[in-house]
């Protein structure tokens, strides 16, 4: 079985054409159902609440905030606790 460089060529050829046809048809559709269902952005999520503090839980603050501290190394105003979870 003799394989000839203008057969290999002719193979890579086809093979290529073939490839990129199937790429433009891909790019064409894909266009296409952008027209047709263009893209909408989902909702922004709703911004929280602030709920004021109660004693209990300015408390827990800076329990937490303390125990933070000297569990990092670090002094309390160097960082701040944002939100407080119970579950």
């Amino acid at each position: 079985m003799e394989v000839s460089v203008s057969s290999a060529a002719n193979v890579s050829i086809l093979a290529m054409s073939v490839i990129f046809t199937v790429l433009i048809i891909l790019i064409f559709t894909i266009k296409t159902l952008v027209k047709l269902i263009p893209y909408q952005a989902s909702p922004v999520a709703p911004v929280r609440k602030i709920v004021a503090s109660t004693p209990e839980q300015d408390d827990q603050v800076a329990a937490i905030t303390a125990s933070l501290a000297s569990h990092m190394g670090k002094r309390p105003d160097e960082f701040r606790i944002v939100n407080i979870q119970s579950r």
